[in-house]
């Protein structure tokens, strides 16, 4: 097999070991080299990762760093895991690198903010600047709140993400000194028998693991998984936090193989079970692939919103009861999008199941894509499905407004580090072939093969898949995932090919290939009428649309004058029509139908922006679900 040429990326933030148990690997290459999420990754490229470092630097992030290298100065900022924006930064800026390594003032950034951090680390490995400059005397006694291994676990997966792309040591060298500390610290007959507040360490060790070939980062993974859930976190009052939340806040109330749906802060489950699904891909475990898919299914069928955000309330951050998915109270924070992506990544990978890169896809394109605006220079950390005409903004960092910046900016750098891996996402391989999980204009090489891909989805369905490489000497299969939104396909296969097989979510087209022989896969994109869960009571009576893998909205600066977003209703019958504006929101697909008026009953044509592309204008109305009466 030939080696994908330019600027590639080989790892990714998932590489499984030789003996992992799962039914899918990830592409060996990947690189996406034109279309949509070729010009996202552009402008994370040259706008969003660059502004990185002064945006840390104005924060107080690198000053708290210097301030625990010299002893000098004190801490900035209102929470003890501001490092962690620095970490999530290295890691963006690392995947970045590896897409383009002759960038050489990122990296330049990188080897500084590296040079940072050592400096800051202690003799015995302890990095976390909160309680190094501040509170020195408070380490590993605030473990509800104080994030140090959340804050390891990022720092972890930047140096992992550095190792893979550069070659280089100096972070990785970093954090294994933390990471040997935590070791040599937590643990059933050690110092302290305890969890963090914030689970994210968990799938960074198991990736340590397969990055090292060292078995105990592995182990140490597995006793955190399995120590979470025993009430360990119970007391959960510590300074600065006059409540307790008790214990499904931060998943301490049952063990993570016993749980039956998700629950709590939405990041803090998600990393929890991203890093549980790592860990039974290593291990085998049983009990905890059930668990899993248990989960994943509770959490799809009754706490998703349609745009794939997660996360219902306000108050923590979290999941709230089955079905509870206000659409202009949604908290739908754009890290618990990042993290349902990785997560159910991984659950694709495990079990080879199409379901799970269908929710990939939907949130991608809705849930998470929102979170960044359209110039890569502003953000939004709360993503609800309404905006009401005489919207009261919420102070601080929880406004549907977007911002340069957050006090809290845990979403910015963790956006650019998904956009920056984004390649690793699309394809697999197993024995058999290779399998296309995202559309996306690119090379990708798996399952040893290399396929091209050229598309312009998600406005067209039309996919052409190239073969450049395959087995001479056997029959090998290409399997392309037929999207659950999709109602009517057509496949097109190379002379002397068997018909597709389609069934369980994917087109499979297995021959005995040659270079050039090309498979295009055309996906009906009419728009639709979308119905809720008669279960979701704020919804109900309400229609949505949807065109492909977009969710539309209503925005009011799209509609004639006058129009006012609450007086609105569409029929579900309503014819809806399609059309390209490659003048607006730098080229889009916009759907309009006829709607009505509340207050007359007359006539009013509504146009439908796709959701990712909201709050890019004036500040204004938006809504996803329209009342049909």
């Amino acid at each position: 097999m030939s080696t994908v040429t330019g600027t590639t990326t080989g790892a990714g933030p998932v590489r499984l070991t030789g003996t992992a148990h799962t039914t899918l690997h990830p592409a060996t290459e990947a690189r996406i080299t034109g279309g949509f999420w070729a010009a996202r990754r552009r402008t994370n490229a040259e706008v969003s990762i660059p502004q990185g470092p002064a945006k840390l630097e104005e924060a107080g992030n690198l000053a708290n760093l210097r301030a625990a290298a010299d002893g000098k100065g004190t801490f900035t900022g209102d929470f003890q895991f501001q490092d962690s924006d620095v970490h999530k930064w290295l890691e963006a800026a690392s995947w970045q690198l590896a897409d383009n390594p002759s960038d050489t003032q990122l990296a330049a950034d990188v080897r500084e903010l590296t040079s940072l951090l050592a400096a800051a680390q202690e003799d015995d490995g302890y990095l976390q600047t909160f309680y190094q400059v501040k509170h020195p005397e408070l380490r590993w006694r605030e473990l509800g709140w104080g994030h140090e291994l959340y804050c390891a676990g990022h720092l972890v997966q930047a140096a992992v993400a550095h190792h893979r792309a550069t070659g280089r040591r100096e972070l990785l060298d970093v954090a294994v000194r933390f990471a040997a500390l935590i070791d040599s610290v937590f643990g059933p007959d050690k110092e302290i028998d305890g969890i963090d507040g914030h689970p994210e360490i968990e799938t960074a060790l198991v990736e340590l693991y397969r990055e090292t070939g060292e078995r105990r980062w592995l182990d140490l993974a597995s006793y955190f998984v399995d120590r979470r859930g025993h009430g360990v976190l119970n007391s959960g009052v510590d300074r600065g936090h006059d409540l307790d939340p008790g214990q499904a806040y931060w998943q301490d109330h049952v063990p993570v193989r016993e749980a039956r749906t998700v629950a709590g802060h939405a990041v803090r489950q998600l990393y929890l079970l991203a890093g549980a699904t790592d860990l039974a891909a290593e291990t085998g475990d049983p009990e905890l692939r059930a668990a899993m898919e248990r989960l994943w299914q509770a959490m799809v069928e009754t706490k998703t919103y349609l745009t794939g955000g997660v996360g219902s309330r306000y108050e923590g951050e979290a999941f709230g009861d089955p079905y509870e998915l206000p659409p202009d109270r949604a908290y739908a924070e754009t890290c618990a999008a990042i993290a349902s992506v990785q997560w159910s990544w991984r659950m694709a990978l495990l079990t080879g199941e199409a379901k799970y890169s269908d929710l990939v896809e939907r949130t991608l394109f809705n849930g998470f894509l929102s979170g960044v605006a359209l110039d890569g220079d502003r953000w939004l950390y709360v993503n609800p499905l309404q905006v009401r005409e005489d919207y009261d903004a919420r102070p601080g960092d929880q406004a549907a407004r977007r911002t340069p910046w957050f006090r809290c900016a845990c979403c910015p750098p963790n956006v650019m580090r998904l956009l920056a891996s984004l390649p690793h996402y699309v394809a697999s391989g197993d024995a058999e072939g290779a399998q296309l999980h995202q559309y996306a204009t690119g090379l990708y090489a798996a399952g040893g093969g290399t396929v091209r891909v050229e598309t312009d989805y998600p406005w067209s369905g039309r996919i052409s898949v190239t073969v450049e490489e395959a087995p001479a000497d056997r029959d090998w299969t290409l399997s392309l995932r037929l999207p659950s939104w999709c109602r009517e396909f057509a496949v097109m296969l190379p002379d002397g090919a068997a018909p597709a097989e389609s069934g369980d979510g994917w087109v499979r087209v297995r021959h005995r290939w040659s270079a050039g022989d090309t498979v295009v896969l055309d996906l009906a994109m009419a728009p639709r009428i979308t119905h809720p869960d008669p279960r979701t009571d704020a919804v109900r009576g309400c229609v949505a649309i949807e065109r492909g893998p977009l969710v539309h909205c209503l925005e009011g600066v799209d509609q004639e004058a006058g129009v006012r977003l609450d007086d609105v209703t569409l029929s579900p019958a309503a014819s809806l029509t399609a059309d390209a504006r490659p003048d607006l929101l730098g080229g889009v697909t916009v759907v309009t139908a006829e709607g009505r008026r509340r207050s007359d009953g007359s006539s009013v044509r509504l146009t439908a922006v796709p959701y990712h592309a909201w709050a890019n204008r004036e500040e204004g109305a938006m809504r996803v679900w329209i009342p049909t009466s």
